[in-house]
């Protein structure tokens, strides 16, 4: 694999002062339903006040009442963020998945671009659809059937609303080319 050099920001944080009425607005409406601090793609998403209103909102839908556990959750957003190499979202959900009960060897091979050995059932379910997913564009009747199983319709639904969303984060996060949160490394690219 070969080092990416990291060339900065090019949508840098705006200073609060200099927000117009409906970034003042988003911020306060994010404040209010949001558990987590603004950061990372939110500064980015500011420009544009009604995305972001929007798009946090499905946000914490997503991560905080879906249908998963959060350590699914957290695998999943894991897989997104390694596909993207989004280095803020592997960053901050690194630490997240954790704690969830992701186990570290799991995310070291998430990191490597391997298949996990000893997954948990429910997350080699989880595998194979993201992994699916994300390569195909579409899961097998096989993949959908052991996840709706699983899952259920509902959950079913809301893992790929998981991947749909956070990929979202991702590439708009690499266009404005976020980097990791501090403390935190860059995921090496793979060969393109």
């Amino acid at each position: 694999m070969t080092a990416q050099i990291y060339e900065g920001p090019r949508l840098p944080p705006l200073p609060e002062s200099s927000y117009d009425d409906a970034q003042k607005a988003a911020l306060e409406d994010f404040k209010q339903t949001r558990k987590v601090g603004f950061s990372g793609p939110w500064h980015v998403f500011i420009r544009s006040p009604e995305l972001l209103t929007h798009a946090q909102r499905m946000g914490e839908y997503l991560r905080y009442r879906c249908q998963l556990s959060g350590r699914l959750s957290e695998l999943t957003i894991l897989l997104v963020a390694r596909e993207w190499t989004q280095h803020y979202e592997h960053g901050t959900h690194r630490g997240h998945a954790l704690k969830a009960g992701v186990a570290p060897a799991t995310i070291d091979a998430i990191i490597e671009g391997r298949r996990p050995e000893g997954l948990a059932d429910d997350e080699q379910i989880v595998w194979d659809f993201v992994s699916e997913l994300q390569r195909t564009k579409r899961v097998s009747d096989t993949t959908y059937a052991k996840a709706y199983a699983a899952f259920g319709e509902k959950g079913v639904i809301d893992l790929a609303g998981i991947v749909g969303y956070y990929s979202l984060l991702a590439l708009t996060m690499n266009v404005a080319r976020v980097g990791p949160p501090e403390g935190e490394k860059h995921l090496p690219r793979f060969p393109e």
